[in-house]
């Protein structure tokens, strides 16, 4: 018989080969899974207009080439406008090319079935991406409008309230905070450094994407850890922390399609609000005490970086727009061939006759980033996604190009609309880079 000790021994050895065996079954499950893949031959996804871009088409399953039928899709600009096929692939592998005799961007799809399952893959290029342009001009009276908004809402009294709320940092304080606007009121979270001074903080404003939520709390703390002034306000003006019925009853109900309502005029559209909530935000954070009283930094992704676009466009005092995968950024672009994007206000709007409602058109031209993009005065870092289905890329750099003066933008050749880890980390850096020149300057 074994011994007590022997019997340990055995035990641990055995469930050492167990714990192995599990593990390797669980990579051997995960190599059985078929990959379908395409990828372009250079790497940024960047060619000149004309030039032909090649991209390989992998089929493997069970860590092996696999031979099949691929059926593949161009879509100019993201567009109805295509080129499709099929080729055979041969050692699992097989090239196409495709290529745009105009600045923009192609994406393609492939896909194909294999022992029963639907594969799919896409990828997409960019040709002369920095020689895109809007698809309409800025109206004459943009600014003529803008500016009688604006100075509406400077005749209404801020009236901020400021209450204090439980931080999850002990070194950050935090209020809930609300002011008086043009029709909703500004709804956020305020966040300091505990025993920040007067005059010590550059501001930060953090904007939400699509979706009816409360502001967030985490966020203003995560900033104002960084030693900033920190303002997270939500999109629609509406009270902080309740339960999540409560929002989910407003987007079922009053705010349901928000981005279509009143869309036929540049008076009634929804984000008239919402853009001059964003000034009221400025005016509540160039106040507090603690501002430096020079950087004032926007930042937001999708509707967050529409938002943003629209903030500094409106407001010289923004020293720095931060504009992930932007919405809005080309809202008309289907009439220069293009996928609309974001809230798809003019495909899905038609009019009668099942042309482009005109009316609409005519509003958008007031609310599109690329317009507000030719009015900003800050320094601009943009983030786009080459596959971005919601904020298409054509129109990001439709809206980047306008920028008139020192700007980047990051490239994601195989991202999507969410943002990525290495796109977060150049945000971030970004951002307290702007700081730290400020400060030196």
């Amino acid at each position: 018989m074994l011994s007590a000790d022997h019997r340990r021994n055995f035990l641990f050895f055995a469930s050492g080969v167990f714990l192995f065996l599990w593990a390797t079954g669980l990579v051997l499950a995960e190599n059985t899974k078929p990959v379908l893949s395409i990828v372009p031959d250079r790497p940024d996804a960047i060619y000149h207009q004309g030039e032909p871009a090649t991209f390989t088409i992998r089929l493997e399953a069970n860590g092996q080439p696999r031979d099949g039928v691929v059926r593949w899709i161009f879509l100019k600009n993201g567009s109805a406008e295509k080129i499709d096929g099929e080729i055979s692939l041969k050692g699992g592998t097989a090239t196409i090319s495709g290529t745009l005799n105009e600045p923009g961007f192609l994406p393609v799809q492939v896909q194909c079935e294999l022992d029963g399952k639907q594969l799919q893959a896409e990828s997409a290029v960019a040709f002369n991406p920095l020689e895109i342009k809007p698809s309409l001009p800025v109206p004459d009276d943009f600014d003529a409008f803008w500016n009688e908004k604006k100075k509406a809402l400077a005749a209404i009294p801020v009236n901020a309230v400021l209450t204090p709320v439980e931080s999850t940092s002990p070194r950050v304080e935090v209020f809930d905070v609300k002011a008086d606007c043009v029709g909703r009121p500004v709804s956020g979270f305020l966040a300091r450094p505990v025993g920040a001074k007067p005059k010590s903080l550059p501001g930060i404003l953090t904007l939400h994407g699509t979706g009816v939520l409360s502001s967030d709390l985490g966020q203003s703390i995560h900033w104002a850890g960084q030693g900033l002034l920190a303002l997270d306000m939500n999109a629609h003006g509406l009270p902080n922390a309740q339960p999540n019925e409560f929002y989910t009853a407003l987007a079922e109900g009053e705010l349901k399609d928000y981005g279509f309502q009143g869309s036929r005029s540049r008076e009634t559209y929804y984000f008239l609000g919402m853009y001059l909530r964003l000034i009221r935000a400025i005016d509540i954070l160039t106040s507090q005490p603690e501002w430096d009283g020079r950087t004032l930094i926007v930042h937001g992704d999708s509707q967050g970086g529409q938002q943003a676009l629209a903030a500094a466009g409106l407001d010289t005092r923004v020293s720095m727009l931060v504009a992930g995968v932007p919405a809005m950024c080309d809202p008309t672009g289907v009439l220069a061939g293009r996928i609309d994007g974001a809230f798809f206000v003019v495909s899905r709007n038609r009019a009668a006759d099942g042309g482009v409602d005109r009316e609409v058109v005519e509003t958008l031209r007031y609310y599109s980033g690329a317009n507000f993009a030719s009015r900003v005065k800050a320094t601009a870092q943009f983030v786009v996604g080459f596959v971005d289905h919601s904020c298409p890329p054509t129109l990001v750099y439709s809206a980047y190009n306008t920028l008139p003066g020192k700007k980047a933008i990051f490239n994601g050749p195989t991202a999507g609309h969410a943002p990525t880890i290495e796109s977060r980390e150049a945000v971030q850096q970004t951002i307290l880079t702007h700081i730290k020149e400020r400060r030196e300057n």
